[in-house]
């Protein structure tokens, strides 16, 4: 055997393919939340795992992933439980494989200084932005229901993060719910009203995952299954190490670069979720059987706030624990 047939031979098999089997074409959708899969994304481990360069595509939330993987332009993507809720809820053929993060205090609600408010109640009249659909902005009506304020008592605006930090910087907004890097940036003239954390207890549960297009999965399951595999090494890594990811650290640097977050709030963003292990994923209250029932909870009070017209009966279809390790 030549070098280089030796060569192909091994990245295939990394890759959990077989000589003479066709590696799968892979464009994948990510947003900005900042967990240890990023630094995996970032060093190309994925891609050394799969056995080819991925066409890595940034997007500014969730649901501008769910059209690109409806549409078939991307074949994997990250989005939070929201967006996940009525993308299933519209029978869009994806399947979880993987919760990356259970949401606490990576997002947040943050109020000007300076807007007057101080509590709750002083939120009536003034305008809020989060980006529709996402798991923010299902934390901000989760807790709006928790302080007995209706939508319609405070001026909610459909702004990507980005278009948060911009408005914020032009005074046009008195407070917004979203992630890093917007989070970290309004932080500084804000101060925080609560976090996806306290709406979690609040009876809201937030979280992100990965999910892939449910044709492309079955006729690609190594694929997913070796993202799946590199995804929780990530996490384990970080469990393991994490004093050393300080935000002057090789890894959280790297992690700054991806995703436009500012470093110095990288370590702290990352205490403010969990990210489960491959245990956690199997048991029954995740991929077991307990995101389905988060993701049809969701679903259910986003069709009563007025934002997806229907529920399913049923949204197991849409999570499967079969590319997990064994």
């Amino acid at each position: 055997m030549s070098v280089r047939t030796l060569l192909i031979a091994l990245s295939l098999s990394l890759a959990g393919l077989s000589p003479g089997t066709q590696a799968a074409e892979v464009t994948i959708g990510y947003i900005t939340g900042i967990d240890p899969t990023k630094l995996a994304q970032a060093e190309g481990t994925y891609d050394q795992a799969i056995g080819q360069k991925i066409d890595w595509r940034r997007f500014d939330s969730g649901p501008a992933v769910v059209a690109a993987l409806a549409s078939g332009d991307v074949q994997i993507g990250n989005l939070g439980s929201s967006p996940l809720a009525a993308a299933a809820s519209r029978k869009v053929p994806l399947v979880t494989f993987i919760v990356t993060a259970q949401i606490k205090g990576s997002e947040a609600l943050v109020v000007r200084d300076g807007s007057g408010i101080t509590s709750p109640q002083d939120l009536i009249g003034k305008t809020l932005a989060t980006p529709f659909v996402s798991t923010s902005h299902y934390s901000l009506l989760g807790a709006l229901k928790h302080w007995n304020l209706s939508p319609q008592q405070v001026k909610v605006v459909n702004l990507s993060p980005a278009q948060i930090t911009a408005a914020w910087k032009r005074g046009d907004i008195d407070g917004a719910f979203t992630w890093s890097p917007a989070l970290g940036e309004i932080r500084k003239t804000g101060r925080i009203l609560t976090d996806a954390g306290q709406v979690s207890e609040w009876g809201a549960p937030t979280f992100e995952v990965w999910v892939a297009r449910k044709d492309f999965a079955d006729k690609h399951p190594e694929v997913v299954a070796q993202f799946a595999r590199v995804s929780l090494e990530a996490i384990a890594n970080y469990q393991a190490h994490r004093a050393d990811w300080t935000a002057d650290s090789p890894q959280v640097q790297k992690i700054a670069s991806l995703t436009g977050a500012n470093a110095a709030d990288i370590p702290e963003l990352l205490q403010g979720a969990h990210f489960p292990s491959a245990d956690e994923q199997k048991s029954p209250q995740l991929l077991g059987g307990g995101t389905a029932r988060d993701i049809a909870r969701t679903a259910l009070f986003l069709k009563d706030q007025g934002k997806i017209e229907s529920v399913l009966p049923d949204y197991s279809v849409y999570v499967s624990d079969r590319f997990l390790p064994r």
